[in-house]
């Protein structure tokens, strides 16, 4: 597909995240594969994923464009998400339709601000599309401006400066498609069809859904503190 065909494949609905942590039980590539299996039956339109293991597995098993990512952490660095070149290489090799990068201000490992990783990225991978995520509109505008090809609101709260911020952030979401000039996807706290039907409505390209449709750990912890 072209990079044009990917995102109208994915436009106006829903991108299941399949992803579990070491310290989660779902950890397995072959459960994530299932997961994402099932996301494509319920009909999603896209996949997020982190590792390269658990994307080539995912990749074996659905024909859906994937985001990808690899959290990785540096000990010189809150930077988790796809934070330096290395993970990009990686998630290039593995053919990854749309690569995620942590854009918040935050420095990256070795002092590096997103700006100067992201000018190095998009002249080694110039046609390759990316995805921004961000916590707050001035990290959405200068992705923008850098040429980031989506804008997501995945960070929003998770970042020291907006920590608290209520969750969906519709506000963000909102300006972005106000005034910025490219695709936005809703990421970062949808737990209800409702929340992701407004967000859609809101006019955002699509939106991810991780955690109320695919941890299933988080999503018992949440009927369980309802009733303590």
């Amino acid at each position: 597909m072209t990079n044009k065909e990917i995102l109208e494949q994915i436009k106006g609905g829903l991108i299941v995240s399949c992803q579990a942590l070491e310290t989660e039980p779902l950890y397995d590539s072959y459960i994530m594969s299932k997961m994402a299996w099932a996301a494509f039956l319920g009909g999603a339109v896209g996949i997020r994923a982190n590792t390269v293991v658990d994307i080539k597995a995912i990749k074996e098993k659905v024909d859906l464009p994937v985001i990808g990512i690899i959290k990785q952490v540096y000990d010189d660095s809150d930077v988790y998400i796809t934070p330096t070149m290395k993970e990009v290489d990686a998630l290039v090799e593995v053919g990854c339709e749309i690569i995620a990068v942590d854009a918040t201000n935050r420095l990256r490992p070795n002092g590096v601000t997103f700006e100067e990783f992201f000018k190095e990225v998009r002249t080694k991978y110039p046609n390759q599309l990316f995805m921004a995520d961000t916590s707050c509109f001035d990290e959405g505008k200068k992705a923008a401006e850098l040429g980031c090809d989506l804008i997501g609101t995945t960070m929003a709260g998770y970042t020291p400066y907006t920590k608290g911020t209520p969750l969906p952030d519709y506000t963000l979401m909102k300006r972005y498609v106000t005034e910025l000039d490219a695709p936005v996807i809703a990421e970062g706290g949808i737990w209800s069809p409702d929340q992701l039907k407004k967000a859609i409505d809101i006019g955002v390209h699509a939106a991810v859904v991780g955690t109320a449709i695919t941890r299933p750990m988080d999503i018992t912890k949440r009927f369980v503190n309802a009733i303590k």
